[in-house]
């Protein structure tokens, strides 16, 4: 893509080089209409003169023969201001076209010059169409004025129609990753909803119901624990007394003790070495639970804090994420 900045002044001066060489050509050809209109009045007053006074005062008369023209040149000069004319206009109505397109789009095209300037193209059909009266010789140059006023703005044409096409492009890319994001997050949402769903319906199944085996927690209370501790009886009291604060009962208490004791066995130093998960609620990576208090290696507190907040986030309640666990081997 050309740059923003430089690409108008480019073309001016592009412009301006085909304009000063086809100059002199231009102005010739202007002194040659004045030539023949001047010509043409000049002659005609003497003799109008001489024949009302019905003397030539002394002048003899020149024979007069009528000029030779030679009508195949005459046909293919005018061929070609037709096909001049008809490449002008179409380079015009294609430069008003991709204007109309710029400013509809209403995007950024990388340039601030969205219009082609067709008055030299225009001035110079002008200036062809008055030129037929003139010898096949004049109206050839101001018909490849024309062609040369056509290539500028054809060429301008173009680059702005190219700048436009690659926006378009890249609006249609954007707009193609933004509904690719939406529709992974759509998705995600409805998995994560059936999850839940599917746990919150195991957790309700009744005891030794299906095939057998019962989803239902059968948790294994440690006694004579202590808030603040670091045994499996003392994590589960600190356990016990932070479930409140998410308005969780006895029943959800009973399905986390049963969770975490499939899980680490309450043990805040467990450490999974094939998956690496890590602490109580068996992180992974362990080092996540670092959101929770930087102790998070040493202090059961805080790995259960976290182990609290990631269940209520994802499953809603330690039932919830009893029953997935129980579903598919991991919650």
């Amino acid at each position: 893509m050309r740059s923003p900045s430089t690409s108008p002044a480019r073309r001016t001066l592009r412009r301006a080089e085909r304009r000063s060489r086809r100059r002199p050509v231009l102005v010739v050809a202007s002194l040659a209409i004045g030539a023949l209109a001047t010509a043409g009045f000049t002659t005609a007053a003497p003799a109008a003169e001489a024949q009302a006074s019905g003397t030539l005062g002394g002048f003899t008369l020149a024979s007069y023969h009528t000029a030779s023209f030679d009508t195949t040149a005459a046909s293919v000069s005018a061929s070609a201001a037709e096909e001049a004319m008809t490449d002008a206009s179409t380079a015009v109505a294609a430069a008003t076209t991709v204007a109309a397109d710029i400013a509809a789009s209403g995007l950024d095209i990388g340039t601030a010059d969205t219009t082609v300037d067709t008055a030299a193209l225009e001035t110079a059909v002008e200036q062809l169409e008055r030129a037929q009266a003139l010898p096949a010789m004049y109206s050839e140059e101001f018909a490849e004025a024309v062609t040369a006023e056509t290539a500028t703005v054809a060429e301008e044409t173009q680059s702005l129609r190219g700048m436009l096409d690659a926006a378009l492009a890249l609006k249609a890319q954007r707009e193609a990753e933004e509904r690719a994001r939406k529709e992974a997050e759509e998705k995600a949402r409805q998995e994560a909803e059936a999850a839940a769903a599917a746990a919150a319906a195991a957790a309700k199944k009744p005891s030794g119901s299906g095939s057998g085996s019962s989803p239902a927690p059968r948790p294994v209370y440690a006694t004579g624990g202590a808030v603040g501790g670091t045994s499996p009886a003392d994590a589960q009291a600190t356990a016990r007394g932070m479930i409140g604060g998410y308005g969780w009962g006895d029943d959800q208490f009973a399905c986390l003790v049963s969770l975490w004791h499939k899980e680490s066995g309450w043990n805040y130093q467990a450490y999974n070495r094939s998956s690496g998960a890590f602490g109580i609620p068996q992180a992974l990576p362990g080092s996540k639970m670092g959101s929770a208090g930087a102790d998070w290696q040493t202090n059961p507190a805080t790995q259960i804090s976290w182990g609290l907040g990631y269940i209520a986030g994802r499953y809603g309640s330690p039932c919830g994420a009893w029953g997935h666990s129980q579903s598919v081997g991991w919650y």
